[in-house]
């Protein structure tokens, strides 16, 4: 087959000539007219209310990668390969001679893209077929997309139909033009991968290529489709930030607005849940790993939440105007909610009502189902023996969530989350956080650049350490250099000076177990305050620079939030010793990420300051000189 530029007609679009001779050669091509019929062809009308997903694949025989059972809920699939239950962080491959930071193709299996591309494309053409036109990014920006695999595995169509929309192949009529394409090919993973998740992005100037060598829709029908959105954004000087959004309206009817961005597992889908509560209605702000000693809050009535992002936001100019806040806007159509935390019935009646009594089947994955009965979602499947899977899912669309916002809403608070270790006298760590740290913009930047993977990441294969998710916390998915988002997420810093920005970890505050309670406090606390606004004296620097700023106290509906909770170093079970050594490993942390941006020679000169002065061991009020904190 050619690799030819040629986009010529087929059934109300226009696509390349190579991949209409795909679609001409293949035994049968289906474009579902709506989300009814993509499900059905999910679930086969011809076969069992439990069948395989399976290929015969040279060299292997009979492969089965996933199972899909009818529930009377939705569609429950699962993987065999429990290493298919989760996205490998290094999955991502460029095929072509683009700018780009990340592996090549090349690099990795010895040759050009091309004779793979083409094997695709042949093994592609002796399938039955579903193709799926949709709009990245949602249709008020006009871009467009399709999705090409087989029709057995119509579950994966299903899932990014929710992820990102449909469009009806009857409403196209001649006018619609993929500015990318997503090719799913699972045989190639056992063929040519040697089992491995494999996505090859191939960039041209008319047209982004995604070929997804595996059946997990995490690295494409999902982060595939992010790394697009940030390829566009890339050329029109915007970014899709990594990041959940929510409206929170207090008791008062005060409504604040808050941006979560993070690595996978820091806290996004949670910043759109309602605070966990005990039996008997309080908080349980932590558990002492060391004593035992639980700590409670009562919060008789907490903040109505209304979410708007889960996970992608557009920062696209047709939404900023002229406003001094950042202005963002959904980049899904639903939402690829994680449900690891939900272990048992109760644990959040909120989304657990959603799944069990949906206005609309569901798509679940890696959740046990027994056909014809309803899927259950704290009820997940096992890696091995008593081991759960940590990734479970369920796609919500959004237009099942109760309070959705569907405008373009502005940020008063931008926070950022990591998982934390416990740290403690004999095991330091950097797990030195306290509930909530005010942070110029400046240091805001830095965050951002290093952006820590963290504690026990649930969402990827490689969760070892201290290692950084990469610019933005969205690198995973981004196709280019990382030197120009590290300048796109400074200039937007710089544009939007309304915006205050905040830090908070997850799981660990010393040696207290929090699990995901410091960002729902931080988040009733800073929206009864209005939004982060804060008079000097209420301000202290943190005894870690990089954690800017600590609270001098905390009071939550008449509740003093105890002084080791804000600031580490006071837990009689961790000192100013285990503190120190913590900073250090932060320290050395962000000097390795951040040292590579000072070779870059298009780095923003603001930025190069910044950085320079970090790597100098500079403190808070340096920070603030540097680019000024909002004072309204």
């Amino acid at each position: 087959m050619s690799d030819s530029n040629e986009f010529v007609p087929y059934r109300g679009m226009r696509v390349p000539a190579d991949t209409a001779a795909v679609l001409a050669a293949a035994p049968r091509v289906v474009m579902p007219e709506n989300r009814e019929e993509i499900l059905r062809l999910a679930l086969r009308p011809e076969a069992a209310d439990a069948f395989e997903v399976a290929y015969d694949v040279p060299g292997h025989g009979r492969v089965v990668e996933a199972t899909v059972a009818r529930c009377r809920n939705g569609v429950a699939v699962n993987y065999g390969d429990a290493y298919m239950r989760r996205r490998d962080p290094d999955c991502m491959l460029i095929a072509d001679d683009g700018p780009s930071d990340k592996p090549r193709f090349s690099d990795r299996f010895g040759g050009p893209f091309t004779p793979w591309r083409r094997e695709i494309f042949d093994w592609l053409a002796g399938q039955e077929l579903v193709v799926l036109p949709f709009p990245p990014g949602g249709p008020k920006l006009g871009y467009e997309a399709l999705l090409i695999g087989p029709a057995n595995a119509a579950f994966f169509a299903a899932a990014l139909a929710d992820m990102q929309g449909m469009l009806a192949p009857s409403d196209l009529k001649g006018e619609f033009t993929p500015q990318a394409i997503i090719y799913v090919a699972p045989t190639f993973r056992h063929t040519h991968c040697d089992g491995r998740q494999v996505v090859v992005h191939n960039r041209s100037p008319r047209m982004h290529e995604v070929f997804s060598l595996n059946l997990y829709p995490g690295p494409s029908a999902k982060k595939g489709v992010y790394g697009v959105l940030l390829s566009i954004g890339r050329e029109e000087g915007w970014i899709t930030a990594h990041a959940s959004t929510v409206q929170v309206v207090t008791p008062y009817d005060i409504i604040v607005t808050i941006l979560h961005e993070g690595a996978s597992g820091s806290g996004k889908s949670e910043m759109l849940e309602y605070a966990h509560r005990e039996e008997d209605g309080r908080l349980l702000l932590g558990e002492n790993t060391v004593t035992g000693e639980r700590r409670m809050l009562t919060l008789p009535r907490g903040c109505h939440l209304q979410p708007a992002t889960d996970d992608m936001a557009l920062c696209h100019p047709d939404f900023q105007g002229n406003s001094r806040k950042l202005v963002v806007h959904d980049a899904e159509a639903g939402w690829f909610l994680r449900i690891n935390h939900i272990a048992r019935y109760g644990t959040d009646p909120h989304l657990e009502s959603i799944c069990v009594h949906p206005e609309e089947p569901l798509v679940f994955l890696n959740i046990e189902a027994v056909p014809r009965a309803t899927c259950l979602i704290w009820e997940h499947v096992e890696d091995e023996p008593g081991k759960p899977c940590p990734n479970p899912r369920v796609i919500v669309p959004r237009r099942l969530m109760p309070g959705i916002v569907n405008e373009p809403v502005a940020i008063d608070v931008r926070s950022f989350g990591i998982r934390t270790p416990p740290c403690t006298r004999e095991a330091p760590s950097y797990g030195i956080f306290g509930v909530l740290h005010v942070l110029p913009p400046a240091l805001a930047w830095l965050w951002r650049l290093v952006a820590p993977r963290g504690y026990e990441n649930p969402s990827i294969t490689d969760s070892a350490g201290l290692s950084s998710e990469g610019v933005g916390s969205y690198w995973p998915f981004a196709t280019g250099r990382r030197v120009t988002h590290a300048n796109l997420l400074l200039e937007q810093i710089l544009a939007t000076p309304g915006t205050r920005y905040t830090l908070s970890p997850n799981q660990h505050i010393g040696c207290w177990k929090v699990g995901f309670m410091p960002q729902w406090i931080a988040r009733e606390y800073l929206a009864r305050r209005g939004g982060g606004r804060f008079r000097p004296e209420q301000l202290i620097a943190a005894r870690c620079p990089l954690l800017g700023y600590t609270l001098a106290a905390m009071m939550v509906e008449g509740t003093q939030i105890t002084q080791w909770l804000l600031q580490v170093q006071t837990q009689p079970e961790v000192g100013e010793a285990a503190y120190d050594a913590g900073v250090q490993m932060l320290a050395d942390f962000f000097a390795k990420e951040l040292r590579p941006y000072l070779d870059e020679p298009d780095l923003h000169p603001q930025g190069r300051q910044i950085i320079e002065a970090c790597l100098a061991g500079a403190g808070v009020e340096a920070y603030r000189e540097l680019i000024p904190m909002p004072t309204a």
